[in-house]
């Protein structure tokens, strides 16, 4: 079994330096292409990686969407690149991933934005998805595949 905690870092590099140079959606199979060759050569389930980040970009309008609703303080543009790239993957993983435990997608987040974030990142990371997670409980919706 391929390290998922590994494969979501490398995912949430990738969305980072996408977002860094502008979402040009043509520099992102090379950046893809790049991390993993540089980090996770050896790994064997690489197709998650690929399904993460492409699941966060053909649903990013939506997620964004969900970030701001819960944390309206916080416009998305204002959310540090790595706390907002980081909770794109967790959104992704809690509405669109039914095969991941809502509780691991939360706590994955909030380990990348202790290791990644700034100071108070893993707070506000598990405020948002924490906050998600309660609204998806309270409607009874559960996470719906993403293709």
């Amino acid at each position: 079994m391929a390290n998922r905690h590994l494969l979501r870092t490398i995912a949430m590099q990738s969305l980072y330096e996408w977002d860094f140079h502008g979402q040009k959606k043509d520099m992102l199979p090379g950046i893809l292409k790049h991390n993993i060759s540089e980090f996770a050569s050896g790994e064997e389930d690489l197709e998650f990686v690929n399904e993460t980040v492409n699941g966060v970009i053909e649903n990013m309008k939506d997620i964004d969407q969900l970030i701001t609703e819960v944390a309206p303080d916080w416009p998305i543009n204002q959310i540090t690149l790595v706390d907002r790239n980081i909770l794109r993957i967790g959104v992704f993983e809690l509405v669109y991933s039914p095969e991941i435990p809502p509780k691991v997608a939360i706590n994955e987040a909030i380990e990348l934005a202790k290791t990644f974030g700034g100071k108070s990142s893993g707070k506000f990371v598990n405020g948002v998805l924490g906050s998600i997670y309660r609204q998806l409980e309270e409607s009874g919706e559960t996470a719906k595949t993403a293709k």
